[in-house]
């Protein structure tokens, strides 16, 4: 993995090495005979300056956001959330409320308030203290957001599948490359242990040739046209969490109150979303293009079930390896067929032949990114300004599987796709589907 050059934007000292400003500042000092005593050392062992942290805000504050997302960085010392936004005012509050009261316990100030709040995600992305964000809004949010994060110079965590659309996913990768930022998926799967084994075995060849992929995800989303309209409750910002997509009326359905007991169902419904077949999918189908080595890649062809030998969606590979979406049995996994065994994985599970079991990978063997922890990889790309374990491309590409098989169902004829340019071959309608019409002021921005 070659070194990225760091970008002009505000990086802190430990991550990008001294601003021009701050060396001729430190150059002039020295020449005076003027020594600086690190903050670290006045401050005594352990102590992590503020300004020598990455500054982070959050773009989107609901469920995801306020778990995982924000409590692993809350316990990092190298890490400072600064920020957070939400179209939602109670979850922002929450989240705000939730930050400003961990920091106050860890720096023993009762009335820390330095996380503010925003309604308006580019209020956020003009701060120029902010070196990085964490995109976990809805789906139909992430092009946009991460595209404008990217060109305000803001290094991004976005949350799988990183676009609704092929040509949003391709327009977050050449941003991430222009403005020499680092940008991470949020698929955490490929820095679990049980998903890299299982990859390095197959990549490797230990179960033989490959003659079959089986995903099991759920299906493609639905219209959602039935759900009738609600009063907008007066805590949220109805337009704003539409954003690009389509003018809608609101149900709840779209946009639990905070109390919601539940993940946010918007992703089964085809106007924010695609269903599991991107929620679960680009978790799964992710692992697969890992294990087949096909991470700058996808498939050749997108088969309907309705017209597959194999009765499923069905995906080619130009090596003519098939992948099908099927239920065998174990929800949200994939199972790898080969002419010398088989081998199944999900989150709880990792079954592999029995001669198998207690194999170690060997010195010649292909060795794949093997990342300690999804969030820490993320924050040491962003220091040596290098890729993380899944890169923008990675998590487009992961994403185009999925979308592309949700093509195929809605057209239900064989499709045939063009990896490198992205387009269904003498498909117009198909190709029609590749992209969606924003609405006002997000018009033309990708």
């Amino acid at each position: 993995m070659a070194d990225k050059k760091p970008s002009s934007k505000h990086i802190s000292e430990t991550a990008s090495g001294l601003s021009r400003k701050k060396f001729l500042g430190r150059f002039a000092l020295a020449a005076a005979g003027i020594t600086i005593v690190p903050r670290h050392v006045l401050g005594g062992t352990g102590y992590t300056a503020p300004s020598d942290r990455i500054h982070l805000g959050y773009i989107g504050t609901g469920r995801q956001a306020r778990g995982g997302l924000s409590g692993w960085f809350l316990d990092r010392d190298d890490a400072l959330i600064v920020a957070g936004c939400d179209v939602d005012s109670l979850k922002l509050e929450a989240f705000v409320n939730r930050v400003n009261s961990h920091y106050a316990e860890e720096t023993g100030r009762s009335g820390y308030n330095d996380c503010e709040g925003y309604s308006d995600f580019r209020e956020l992305l003009s701060r120029d203290d902010i070196d990085a964000v964490v995109i976990a809004t809805p789906d139909h949010w992430h092009g946009v957001q991460g595209v404008m994060a990217l060109d305000a110079g803001k290094d991004v965590y976005c949350e799988k599948p990183v676009s609704l659309t092929v040509r949003e996913g391709r327009a977050l990768v050449e941003a991430t490359r222009r403005n020499d930022c680092i940008f991470q998926t949020g698929s955490q799967q490929r820095s679990g242990d049980g998903f890299l084994k299982a990859s390095e075995l197959v990549i490797n060849g230990y179960i033989g040739d490959i003659e079959k992929v089986v995903v099991s995800v759920g299906g493609p989303p639905e219209p959602c046209d039935d759900l009738r309209s609600q009063l907008v409750p007066d805590y949220l910002d109805w337009n704003m969490w539409l954003g690009p997509a389509q003018l809608t009326y609101y149900n709840e359905f779209y946009a639990p109150h905070i109390d919601w007991n539940g993940w946010a169902r918007w992703r089964y419904c085809d106007r924010f979303g695609g269903g599991m077949m991107t929620d679960w999918g680009a978790h799964m189908f992710d692992i697969a293009q890992w294990a087949l080595g096909m991470d700058d890649t996808g498939p050749v062809e997108v088969i309907p079930p309705d017209n597959s030998e194999f009765g499923v969606l069905t995906y080619k590979y130009a090596n003519g390896i098939p992948m099908v979406r099927e239920d065998f049995g174990i929800g949200n996994a994939v199972r790898f067929i080969g002419t010398e065994g088989t081998i199944d994985v999900s989150r709880s599970v990792l079954e592999v032949p029995d001669n198998l079991e207690n194999q170690q990978i060997g010195g010649n063997d292909i060795r794949l990114y093997d990342s300690e922890h999804h969030y820490l990889d993320w924050v040491e790309a962003i220091r040596n300004r290098t890729k993380p374990i899944c890169d923008v491309e990675v998590g487009h590409r992961s994403a185009t599987v999925c979308t592309i098989g949700n093509i195929a169902y809605k057209v239900n004829r064989p499709l045939r796709w063009d990896p490198e340019q992205e387009q269904f071959e003498n498909d117009e309608e198909a190709n029609g589907m590749l992209h969606r019409s924003y609405r006002g002021p997000w018009r033309g921005l990708i």
